[in-house]
């Protein structure tokens, strides 16, 4: 049943379905998963342990927010590692088919962001980029990034409907898969840095403003 918990509680958070600051009572959590307080409270500490979020003595839990810094540093490592990937891709010059994963969640994001479905948008995007570690062919480069990826889901979900139109991204998707195509490694890994980057810089301007906010 902790683990149980455990596995809610931690899904709310990084789908901000519970938001960066929002607090609840350790008995409202027990009702709305349909446990005891034992394994909640347990879960919880776990949480806690793991930064994402604050047990208050009498008063349940809160959610911690992303600190800037924490995104800035945790992007800077995906960076590093999505280049990597991009390298090792490009250097296999990989096929049409072998690419089609990629190409389809690039077309994905396109058609999303057509009828304005941030949702689905995000979802192709982390396809995208998911693949393109996994076809990399580097299962230690993929489980590394694998320890990251849920800091970066929370992320990515809180500043989905704060941060411009993504419209920049399935460009830069298919300017990779170019490179790849054409074995173009140097060129490859300068597209990633320069998507990531600045996915980055939009992504802790966010965090800044709502550090700033919330003082």
């Amino acid at each position: 049943m902790v683990d149980a918990a455990y596995v809610q509680i931690r899904r709310r958070i990084l789908d901000v379905v519970w938001s960066p600051g929002y607090q609840v009572l350790e008995q409202d959590v027990a009702i709305e998963l349909n446990m005891s307080r034992t394994p909640v409270r347990e879960a919880m500490i776990r949480l806690q342990r793991e930064g994402l979020l604050e047990v208050i003595p009498r008063h349940g839990m809160r959610v911690l927010p992303v600190s800037p810094s924490d995104m800035r540093e945790l992007y800077q490592v995906l960076t590093a590692l999505e280049c990597m990937a991009a390298e090792l891709l490009a250097s296999r010059k990989p096929s049409d088919t072998d690419l089609m994963p990629l190409i389809a969640a690039t077309t994905a994001m396109d058609e999303a962001l057509k009828v304005d479905d941030l949702d689905a948008w995000a979802m192709a995007d982390e396809r995208f980029h998911a693949m393109l570690v996994d076809l990399s062919g580097n299962r230690q480069l993929k489980e590394t990034v694998l320890n990251y990826w849920d800091r970066a889901h929370r992320a990515r979900m809180f500043t989905l409907r704060l941060r411009p139109k993504p419209v920049n991204s399935t460009k830069e998707h298919m300017r990779m898969v170019e490179c790849f195509l054409a074995g173009d490694v140097k060129g490859a890994a300068e597209i990633t840095r320069s998507h990531r980057e600045r996915a980055n810089r939009e992504l802790v301007a966010i965090f800044e403003r709502y550090k700033l906010a919330q003082m």
